[in-house]
């Protein structure tokens, strides 16, 4: 048997062709799977459990399919669907997990992420973060009208368009938005595993790395903009690997 791992599916109405994909992925494999994880940004943008979009209502549907099968489905907030509540979750089915999270995996420990918070020499973001995370700002922003954080969260998009274009001409863009290895490092220590999967960066790799003369290893979960990407993991090893 097989656990899945996907992050970073960025699932709106624009791109269409990759919500039939990850349908297919889920009536495919995950229906089969011993356990589904999503580390995150699953949505483009979430504006709330009541989200009336048909990308909302199909995934949910599929995700029911997926958990009434016998499959467990984990789901982690990300940058950009940190606002997905439990009335969604049981909709779909899925269990929401605390970020970070280590999980035992076949024996193993693994600490799961999405990992927004090891970029942390992007000031801008982390404080955009620790505002978007407060309960009561998220509290104030669910009560307002349905139109208005629709409105909210297309300027959130944009301006996130524009740090990333900002930090690009200034040559800083790899580095800035990319984890940071005193984060990885600390990470590590803090949790005392040998393995790290996370997504949020859209650089999927596998990195073999030394901390405090131990081995250990980061993978890294690859985005769904133009094909998908999931992590099999079972008894005997992992493989990271596109989706078309």
């Amino acid at each position: 048997m097989t656990t899945l791992f996907i992050s970073d599916l960025h699932l709106d109405a624009e791109r269409p062709h990759i919500t039939e994909l990850f349908g297919r992925f889920l009536d495919a494999e995950a229906r089969g799977a011993d356990a589904l994880y999503i580390l995150g940004d699953l949505f483009e943008a979430w504006i709330g459990d009541d989200d009336p979009s048909a990308t909302a209502t199909f995934v949910a549907d599929r995700l029911r399919v997926v958990a009434d099968g016998g499959t467990p489905v984990w789901f982690m907030h990300g940058n950009r669907d940190f606002l997905v509540g439990q009335a969604f979750a049981d909709r779909a089915g899925m269990a929401i997990l605390p970020d970070p999270t280590v999980v035992d995996l076949y024996g193993k420990p693994v600490l799961l992420m999405h990992g927004d918070t090891l970029c942390t020499d992007d000031v801008a973001y982390q404080q955009f973060r620790a505002q978007t995370r407060d309960p009561v700002w998220q509290a104030q922003f669910l009560a307002q009208p349905l139109a208005a954080r629709i409105a909210f969260a297309k300027q959130a998009r944009e301006a996130s368009k524009a740090h990333q274009s900002g930090l690009a001409s200034q040559g800083t863009m790899e580095t800035i938005t990319d984890v940071a290895p005193a984060a990885v490092a600390a990470a590590f220590q803090q949790f005392g595993v040998e393995t790290l999967i996370h997504g949020h960066t859209h650089r999927p790799a596998v990195h073999a790395l030394d901390v405090d003369g131990r081995p250990r290893e980061r993978i890294v979960l690859g985005d769904w903009y133009e094909q998908g990407s999931v992590l099999r993991v079972d008894s005997q090893g992992h493989r990271l690997e596109a989706l078309a």
